[in-house]
């Protein structure tokens, strides 16, 4: 026979596989920063790899959590909606640097690394949100922290504007032009992905105060 301690401890891991999954979102984004800031002979995806290998066992652990457990520490759909959030942040960055490497000599000098360090910058709030869930949810503490996500998010659509304002004015090899544009909408996709799930977090702690 379960006690109830042990059905509420068995939900209490989704804090912890939460967390975890969160702190993968954020290497990945550290090691962009690493991988961008590396000669090209010396670039490595493994790190990207192992991130992603990672978010994808955590996503299946806390599926197959959901399907056994009884109780769970938060709304099950709340749950799924920051577990799938959360899964595409790394996803999206691995995306990123595959064709990063591929296309570095097609590129030139373009410069990647501010807008990989707001995404950090993204991970890393979003890692201290997460973190919140199972401090007792402080709505005050995780809004202020969500509206610092935004303004990241919003920091980052100006910069990469810019990026475009300058392609459309002086590119003028069609294929570096391609190449260039696609790279900056998949940067700006992995930092909306970590807004998303700012977003998601906010509105379980805002539906628990």
């Amino acid at each position: 026979m379960f006690s109830l301690q042990t059905i509420f401890g068995k939900g209490d891991k989704f804090y912890g596989l939460l967390e975890a999954s969160a702190e993968s979102a954020h290497a990945s984004a550290k090691a962009l920063i690493e991988l961008l800031s590396t000669s090209a002979t010396q670039q490595s995806l493994e790190k990207f790899k192992q991130a992603r290998r990672r978010e994808k066992n955590l996503f299946g652990q806390i599926s197959e959590e959901l399907v056994n457990t009884f109780v769970t520490v938060l709304d099950r759909e709340d749950i799924e909606a920051l577990n799938g959030a959360l899964y595409k942040i790394p996803k999206v960055v691995e995306k990123f640097a595959e064709r990063y490497s591929l296309a570095l000599g097609r590129i030139g000098d373009v410069d990647f690394n501010s807008r990989a360090k707001m995404l950090e910058q993204a991970c890393q709030v979003l890692e201290q949100m997460v973190g919140q869930l199972r401090k007792g949810m402080d709505l005050d503490e995780v809004k202020r922290l969500n509206d610092q996500l935004q303004t990241i998010e919003a920091e980052a659509d100006d910069q990469i504007l810019e990026l475009y304002r300058d392609v459309y004015a002086n590119e003028t090899d069609p294929i570096r032009y391609l190449v260039k544009t696609n790279l900056f909408e998949i940067l700006e996709k992995a930092i909306d992905r970590c807004r998303d799930a700012g977003n998601v977090v906010y509105h379980i702690v805002l539906k628990n105060s």
